[in-house]
This record gives C-alpha cells, structure tokens and sequence, in this order.
C-alpha cells in the first residue's frame, strides 16, 4: 500500500492570483516534500471584510489562467460547495474524505500564526495535519501574540521553512490598479489579460 501523496493546500482568496503565490507554491512543491500543491480558493474568510472581492468565478478563471495546467499544480473550488463561512477544519475533513489516498498538509503564511487559535477547531488542526509556514514580513504584535507565535512554532506539526519572503500582495496590486498604476509584471500575463479585459479593481 502506498503510503500516498503529500498535498499541500494553500488557501486564499487568491484576489487576484499574483506571482509571489505562484512562486510560494513553486517552492512549497520543489523544496519542501511535496508532491503537489491545490489552490483552495475561499469564497469567504470569516476573518476578512470583503471589499472588492470578485465572484468566485472570477477568481477561478485567474487562477487557470495563471497555472496553465503547470504539473504538480490544482485548483480546488471545494469551499465554494461548502456551508459559509468556510472554516479551515471542516474543508480539511471534506477533501480528506473525498481523497483518502492524499497527505494534506496546510500551507500559511508566518502573518496568521498569532490568529490561529481563535481558528475553528485549531487543535484538531494540529494533532491531525502537518503545517508548512512560509515567511511573511514581520508585524508589531503584543507580547501575548509574540508568545503564541513561538508557542506554534515549537510544536511538532508546524515547520516554519525557508522559502523566500514575498511582499507582493493582492491588495498592492488591488491598489495599484485602482491608482492607474501598470503592474503587469507582478502577475502571470494570462491573469493581467483578463483583468484588464474586464476592468477589474479600476
């Protein structure tokens, strides 16, 4: 029996899909054990207000135009099927129902480690699934979140990696639109195609 494939699940809103997510998860499947990496793509975060969101066949459609069918890359629209708001815990539960032949592991970045307790179930998180946490810039935190960063990442499940930091963000590029700034260079070309064929964040 084999002992079945490391699949890493990167969720997002992905609002729009930008090179440093690409390059994320370039690194997450050639440098840390992984097999393959699935796009999740959120409908909604219960923890995020959802100004200029696009529909979630909006951002479906970026994100195939952005992995082109690249090898060892999926899209999983599984959230959108779901009960929202969608919780971490229960699509974990769902995809590993549906695919028992998969090893999830769940891809984040280091920004969410002082939030994650107050994630839906978070321990059964970490006593079922391995965690591969990316670097992202550092933010002022109280001492009480700084202690539960650490306390995180002292735990056997989490691995903080060594992928390069990526201060790209969705809502620069959101911004920079909005401004009438040209950032084709932060996104695949297929994906600035699109956004500017449908005038999106302008």
């Amino acid at each position: 029996m084999s002992k079945g494939k490391n699949t890493g699940l990167f969720f997002g809103s992905f609002n729009p899909i930008h090179n440093g997510h690409m390059m994320i998860a370039n690194w997450m499947r050639e440098f840390a054990g992984l097999d393959e990496v699935w796009f999740v793509i959120s409908p909604q975060n219960p923890f995020k207000k959802h100004q200029n969101l696009l529909a979630d066949y909006h951002r479906i459609e970026l994100a195939n135009r952005a992995l082109m069918d690249y090898p060892g890359f999926r899209i999983s629209t599984v959230e959108s099927k779901m009960p929202k708001p969608s919780y971490t815990i229960d699509t974990l539960t769902y995809l590993q129902e549906l695919h028992p032949e998969h090893l999830f592991v769940l891809i984040m970045g280091s920004d969410q480690l002082p939030d994650f307790h107050r994630w839906k179930n978070a321990d059964q998180i970490l006593e079922q699934y391995k965690i591969l946490v990316y670097p992202r810039k550092d933010q002022p935190l109280s001492h009480e979140a700084r202690e539960r960063e650490e306390i995180l990442l002292g735990h056997p499940a989490v691995t903080l990696v060594k992928a390069p930091m990526m201060e790209i963000s969705s809502s620069f590029i959101r911004e920079a639109i909005g401004s009438g700034k040209d950032v084709r260079f932060f996104v695949p070309p297929p994906v600035w195609e699109y956004m500017q064929e449908m005038h999106f964040y302008e």
